[in-house]
């Protein structure tokens, strides 16, 4: 849902009254966002950048209209804060209607250490300096989340790829279907659930948010971005009545089995390890071996480590298990178990690590998550910021930047900047006149108005590759 339609009405009230706020004789303003620092609780080198694209390219398709300035002087003046019509229309006669800035950024994808700039925006007419920090709002919401999510979901793979090493003989591609995003209908919005899944995508092809699936195709070129299995939910399953349950699972296994296919059960919604250990172990256990595919159970309830630990030892009582050259249990792969219940990048830790004491390999279970992929994340989890850091005044540049005796950790960068990369400094923001433009891997994206670069979700997964 977009309310606002135009960059004029996206955007925080006060900005309105920012243009008459900066010196007499003002012609260019620079800014850059950043990620100044991690706290979230997980080991990170920095932060996986993503999700700017659809938004650049919405602008790009969207020019401000006559319209769009009538009804943003309408808006204003209701609403109190006065709003500089001239200027939007100059914006609409001399430009098209097009955002006369330049907007920079690190390629989509890339894991930028905290503290450095990841895009710089600058106007490119002089006599429309105001949109620079104007836009500020819908970028930070671009960029912040997107990428948040991006991170939290990369944070994941390292930690399935550290048990994978230690307890897998499966191919590595196997991880892109160990995190299965279960967010949709806890995110805050449909848009929400788009971005963030499709930030998800980044790392993983295991997701039911379908809106991300058309996003990643819309924004990103990329057809099919993620893939499902049937499932149950407590609905249909206890649609059947207690005493009915076996017949659930046997209808689950009778409508979804099959040669190669998988199907997940949920088992909790009366005694799940009774359901492992009597129904899916005893009762139809010939059907589980003669389906030939897998069986996915899935515990919902109680503390995440101990019900796991629990289910995959009677999965195992029940079905058996082989030791694979690194001395861990796989499960016969007629049966695995995904955990859906209380995950996190924390308790994803947990599990594993309770599972490899157990003598089990990663490869018994899968993980789906919901809120805390995509809505337990705010700005403030990597502490993301857009900031103005020169000015040019006059024809001449001059630095601009804040020095909170109260929090040095709010000081902002100064200087027109560059992000800059080589195998013996590694990654670091550096005056923009102190690194060749070759050299700067901030690079145009968005020029008055157009996109001038763009990327694909197989470019950014390589980017972002563990």
């Amino acid at each position: 849902m977009r309310i606002a339609n135009t960059p004029i009405l996206a955007v925080d009230s006060y900005k309105a009254s920012h243009k008459w706020q900066y010196p007499e004789g003002t012609e260019l303003v620079s800014s850059y966002i950043e990620a100044r620092a991690n706290n979230s609780g997980l080991d990170l080198p920095g932060t996986v950048f993503f999700g700017l694209q659809p938004l650049l390219r919405q602008l790009a398709e969207t020019p401000i209209t006559a319209d769009d300035i009538k009804r943003s002087a309408k808006v204003f003046a209701a609403h109190g804060v006065p709003f500089f019509e001239e200027g939007w229309r100059w914006i609409l006669t001399q430009h098209q209607g097009r955002l006369p800035v330049e907007i920079r950024a690190v390629a989509e994808g890339t894991v930028v250490p905290f503290n450095n700039a990841v895009v710089q925006v600058v106007n490119t007419d002089p006599k429309a300096y105001w949109p620079t920090s104007y836009m500020e709002t819908t970028l930070q919401r671009a960029v912040w989340y997107a990428s948040t999510v991006a991170t939290v979901s990369w944070a994941v793979k390292r930690i399935l790829r550290e048990f994978w090493a230690k307890t897998s003989d499966a191919p590595v591609e196997s991880l892109d279907f160990k995190l299965h995003d279960f967010g949709a209908r806890g995110a805050s919005s449909a848009e929400s659930a788009a971005l963030g899944g499709m930030a998800h995508l980044v790392n993983f092809k295991g997701t039911d948010t379908v809106e991300a699936l058309l996003a990643a195709d819309e924004f990103y070129g990329e057809a099919m971005a993620g893939f499902s299995i049937p499932a149950a939910e407590h609905s249909t399953i206890t649609s059947w009545g207690r005493d009915g349950e076996v017949a659930a699972y046997a209808n689950m296994l009778r409508q979804f089995g099959g040669p190669g296919k998988l199907v997940a059960v949920v088992s909790d919604s009366y005694d799940v390890f009774h359901a492992v250990e009597k129904l899916w172990g005893e009762e139809l256990r010939s059907q589980v071996l003669d389906m030939g595919g897998t069986l996915v159970i899935r515990p919902d309830s109680g503390d995440p480590v101990e019900v796991v630990a629990k289910v995959l030892a009677l999965a195992a009582q029940a079905f058996g298990t082989e030791t694979n050259s690194k001395g861990y249990r796989v499960l016969n792969p007629a049966v695995r178990v995904i955990q859906g219940d209380g995950v996190n990048p924390h308790s994803i830790r947990a599990i594993l690590a309770r599972l490899a004491a157990d003598g089990f390999a990663i490869d018994n279970i899968a993980f789906g998550m919901g809120g805390a992929l995509l809505q337990k994340v705010d700005r403030d989890t990597f502490s993301w910021a857009m900031k103005a850091s020169a000015i040019r005044i006059g024809g001449t540049w001059r630095d601009v930047y804040k020095e909170p005796v109260t929090d040095r950790g709010k000081g902002s960068k100064r200087g027109r900047l560059a992000l800059a990369f080589d195998e013996s400094a590694g990654w670091r923001t550096v005056p923009l006149e102190d690194c060749a433009e070759a050299d700067n891997r901030l690079r145009p994206v968005f020029v008055d108005g157009r996109l001038v670069a763009t990327t694909t979700l197989a470019e950014v997964r390589a980017r972002a590759e563990v």
